[in-house]
Order: structure tokens, then sequence, then C-alpha cells
């Protein structure tokens, strides 16, 4: 039986914190080093952790000869609103520090999983179930980083025979980690909102549709490509990946059949700009044939959920000293 090492970047994330739960619980606490530049609670005391800056070549170097990892779960990066707002260092981490993953990962022979998305697409891409190949033209810093990974993700694979895995996440749902700076982060925030206050301003239009999916879909998802055998696979760029698309009009309906009282009003900001460049709907065929891919989660399911998750979390938040 083949043993597992896995290292994941970013951990401290939305992502992060719920995959490297959920690794631990597949693989063993031991087997699974999370990191992140500053120190996670949740993560330290649910199995190993370190420190560690993806932007600092040494550091990593020194990391992947101490662990051996087989498997990296790459997911360090600055989200899309931040990276609008601060984009040399969303360079730096988000494209700089994916080269030095995969290089340490080509050095160490290692599989790499590395989180595309959404933003790869651009205005002049086709809006409605958009197609795995298509005109890409990122508009943004977040999205511009995305398709430049994506290209240095084909190059490792095509130049040394690297199994590099991509999935194009669209806007993921969780309440396991607070809302950090994403587009799609209102469909997070709705709930905490929600359940704190009974209202909540969105900054995104009330037509705005977006592709999205519950945490728990993505995670099986993420698990379900590393475990594919190789020669399965065919798609050499990030795999479109889907769930469904909503409006915040439609979410905010949604919540208010389990929580008629909720209200919800409109204040867009420069987060409209970016969303309307994304597409609205995704062809994920690709995945499904390829793969296996298939949703579980609809917008009811995820709307239960969240209220009961967001209710159980700021419930913990609040007994804590």
């Amino acid at each position: 039986m083949k043993t597992h090492k896995i290292l994941l970047t970013g951990a401290g994330g939305q992502i992060g914190i719920e995959l490297t739960a959920r690794l631990r619980e597949k693989y063993g606490r031991e087997a699974v080093l999370a990191t992140d530049v500053q120190v996670s609670p949740v993560l330290d005391a649910g199995g190993p952790f370190e420190l560690l800056d993806v932007t600092d070549g040494k550091s990593l170097e020194a990391l992947f000869a101490k662990f051996k990892p087989t498997q990296v779960y790459h997911l360090a990066s600055l989200l899309s609103a931040t990276s609008e707002r601060k984009p040399r260092l969303a360079w730096e981490v988000n494209v700089n520090g994916l080269l030095l993953v995969l290089e340490a990962c080509r050095a160490h022979g290692s599989r790499l999983f590395w989180p595309s998305s959404i933003a790869v697409f651009g205005p002049n891409t086709p809006r409605i179930m958009t197609p795995q190949r298509t005109v890409i033209d990122p508009s943004t810093i977040y999205g511009i980083g995305k398709l430049t990974g994506e290209r240095w993700c084909a190059y490792y694979k095509a130049k040394h025979g690297m199994d590099v895995r991509s999935l194009r996440y669209p806007g993921l749902i969780s309440y396991a980690a607070f809302p950090g700076g994403g587009t799609t982060d209102y469909a997070v925030d709705i709930f905490f909102q929600a359940v704190q206050r009974g209202a909540y301003t969105c900054y995104l239009g009330p037509d705005t549709a977006l592709p999205m999916m519950y945490m728990d879909d993505a995670i099986r998802g993420t698990l379900e490509l590393m475990e594919a055998p190789v020669e399965a696979l065919k798609t050499e760029e990030g795999y479109n990946f889907a769930a469904l698309s909503f409006t915040p009009a439609e979410l905010a309906r949604a919540v208010q059949v389990q929580m008629p009282t909720f209200g919800m009003d409109y204040q867009m900001d420069e987060r409209q700009a970016i969303a309307d460049s994304w597409p609205a709907s995704i062809d994920d065929r690709q995945a499904r044939d390829e793969w296996g891919w298939k949703p579980r989660f609809d917008l009811p399911a995820i709307v239960s959920a969240m209220l009961e998750g967001v209710s159980r979390k700021l419930a913990e938040t609040a007994e804590r000293p």
C-alpha cells in the first residue's frame, strides 16, 4: 500500500481549512502537513503545522527536503478583490510562488494540485455555458495570474512529465472560514449577516449570475480528481468545474424561504466590474466524462447547510474567551 505524505500551502484559507481536515481524516493526521504564513489554531490543533511563505524559495526547499511530500496542494494565493488592490504582491504570491512550488515538486517527484478559477475567462469569453476551450482574455490581476499559472502547469507537464492537476473553481460557499476578499464572497457573507443582523447589503447587482458551488462538493471533486488514474485525464489546462449558477436576488429569495424576515439591498462597488467579466454558467462536460465529476448540493440544500453551520460557528466563536 502506497504511503501518502501530503503538504498543503495556504491551508488557513477558505478551501484549505476544510481540505486539510478531509485529508487528515482520509490519510491520518500525521501524514498531512498544513502550512500558512500565519499560525492557525484550528490547523495546528488537528495535526502537523508549520509557518511557510511560498515566496521564500529556501524555506520551501528545506520543507520539501524534510517532509518529502508525495502530494502537494498549493492553495496559497491572494483572492480577486485583494489582488486588484495589491497587484505586485498578487503576482509575487500567485505566480512566482507557484513557480517555486512547481520546481520543488519537479525536484522531489510530488504530484501537484493547483487551483485555477473561472477568473481565467474574460469579457470576450462566451458567458453562458462557457466551454472548456474558448477565448481566454482575463481583465483582472487575479485572472491574469490564473491564466499564467495554467500555462506554467502545462509547460511542466509537457517539459518535465510532471503530474499536475487543476480545477477552475467557481465561487465557493462555506461556513468554515470568514469571507476573505473574493468577488463571490457575498454568497458566504450573506449567511453571516443574515444570522447576525437579519439583513445584508450586497456589493453586486441583483441580476449578476455567477457559477457557485458548496464547499463539500468542491472538496469531494478535488479529491476525486487527485485520485483519478493519470491516463484518464486528457485535459491539459484546468478543468471547468461547475455545480449551479444563481444571482444575488435568487440567493436572497432562497434565504427568505427559510428566514422570511431577511432583507437585502444593493450597493455595488468595484467587484461588480470583476463579476461582469466572468461567466454566468460553465460547461464542465470534460470533467464529468474524464473522471466522473457530479455535484450533489442544489441551492435549497446549500442554504439549509449554511444557515445551520454559520449559526453554530458564531455560537462557538462567542463562547471562546
